[in-house]
């Protein structure tokens, strides 16, 4: 599905990372790796260190965190929000939806939409497509899009496809109209048929959580987890990757008339940095338009890779300049999203660390 939006823009982004670092030397023993096969994994995949919180630690925790720190700096006014979109597949509770809890916490006016959206890798772009949506609105003039995840608490400490890359993190991108804006294109995607490559098996009304779904039990591959942990297919997410997401993105540009040239930055979901080498030769594009450095620096938080790779390799940068960027999520579901903007002229763009 192709989309397209006009006179809209994003003025700021943060990004609140995990508060304690885990660093993959320090987890060898628990994949069952020789010295050496981790010391390659570590090179290949780009495992070096990742960002997780807390025990304890709850994603309107980031979300809060974060949110006091913008009105603090005064870069945010609780009064202008007029919508929060939370995605999240990491909720406080079942019910009721975690936005509702930050909402809440912070005290923000009634009269104002909270939404929350179950989407993971692609889902920085869907929620950016709602939020420019949701702006069409005469009375929405400031939406506060959440991207939030604190999955390393459901992934195996001996999962080897999972554990090495998981990170925890939020974040907070504002969105609003730009009267002088371009057009900005999108597109989005799914397959459920795909949707048990990437599963928590239990836990939800299918399959509650019980002392059965807690047993370890051993995969074929040799990762020890349970049906209470996320299995992902590996294999099966890779293939998809390569298969859909260049020909996502030469439509993109088609439709928006715009050549792989012409973009300055292609700012993508964060699996780890082989898959992301091998979508950069399929794109035959330069390897420094498409940073790779998420995962080895704060691991891999679901939808908030994108603004987290924005943040880290551009910055303050994007404070004075404007970049022709394209995003690409893709992963969970399976779903993949692209969009095509230029970005620029932020308030602002900065990581913070979670306390």
């Amino acid at each position: 599905m192709n989309l397209k939006f006009k006179n809209k823009k994003i003025t700021g982004i943060l990004t609140v990372l995990g508060e304690d670092e885990i660093k993959f030397d320090d987890e060898i023993a628990n994949y069952g790796f020789t010295k050496s096969q981790s010391m390659k994994l570590k090179m290949v995949m780009g495992y070096n260190k990742r960002r997780v919180v807390k025990k304890g630690t709850t994603t309107s925790d980031l979300c809060v965190f974060g949110l006091n720190y913008l009105f603090d700096k005064g870069l945010l006014k609780k009064e202008d929000i007029d919508a929060m979109i939370l995605i999240s597949q990491s909720p406080d509770h079942l019910m009721p939806a975690t936005s509702y809890i930050v909402h809440g916490r912070l005290g923000l006016k009634q009269d104002m939409a909270c939404i929350d959206i179950n989407q993971g890798c692609a889902g920085y772009v869907t929620g950016l497509s709602q939020a420019f949506m949701l702006l069409e609105q005469d009375e929405i003039k400031k939406v506060v899009v959440i991207n939030a995840d604190i999955l390393s608490a459901k992934v195996s400490k001996s999962d080897r496809s999972s554990g090495p890359l998981t990170g925890d993190g939020a974040t907070i991108t504002i969105v609003e109209n730009d009267p002088n804006g371009g057009v900005i294109y999108g597109s989005v995607k799914s397959d459920g048929t795909g949707a048990d490559a990437l599963i928590i098996p239990a836990g939800g009304f299918k399959l509650p959580s019980s002392e059965e779904t807690a047993k370890l039990e051993t995969d074929k591959s040799g990762n020890v987890k349970s049906l209470d942990h996320l299995d992902m297919k590996g294999d099966l997410i890779y293939n998809f990757v390569i298969r859909e997401v260049p020909p996502m993105i030469d439509n993109l540009l088609e439709k928006a008339g715009k050549t792989k040239e012409q973009v300055d930055y292609f700012m993508f979901h964060q699996p780890n940095k082989f898959m992301l080498k091998q979508v950069t030769k399929q794109l035959e594009i330069p390897e420094d338009k498409l940073p790779t450095n998420v995962v080895e620096n704060f691991g891999n938080a679901s939808s908030a890779t994108i603004p987290t790779t924005i943040a880290h390799n551009l910055g303050e940068k994007l404070k004075t300049n404007s970049y022709l960027i394209c995003m690409a999520g893709f992963g969970i579901g399976l779903s993949w999203t692209s969009m095509l903007m230029t970005l620029g002229n932020l308030s602002f763009c900065e990581k913070i660390n979670y306390k």
